[in-house]
């Protein structure tokens, strides 16, 4: 067998333990887990759009917290409530 089949051989199993096992990072043998994304979707009550509370605009009614997507959806809510 030639030296350059043997080397894209190797190559070849190389590339193919990185894709099965690659993915995974270890931390004292355990598997490092990404913490879960801690923001929340609250729906616009406008359009019903679902947006991540984070970046939503918020304005407050008697006492309740509304969350909209854009200013448009806020101004439409603040002129159809008395």
């Amino acid at each position: 067998m030639h030296p350059i089949r043997i080397l894209i051989l190797a190559i070849l199993f190389y590339i193919l333990y990185r894709v099965i096992f690659g993915g995974k990072k270890k931390v004292s043998g355990k598997t490092e887990q990404l913490p879960p994304n801690e923001d929340v979707l609250m729906e616009d009550p406008v359009c019903h759009t679902y947006v991540p509370m984070s970046s939503s605009l918020k304005t407050e009614k008697d006492g309740k917290i509304y969350y909209f997507c854009s200013q448009k959806c806020c101004d439409a809510f603040k002129e159809e409530q008395p």
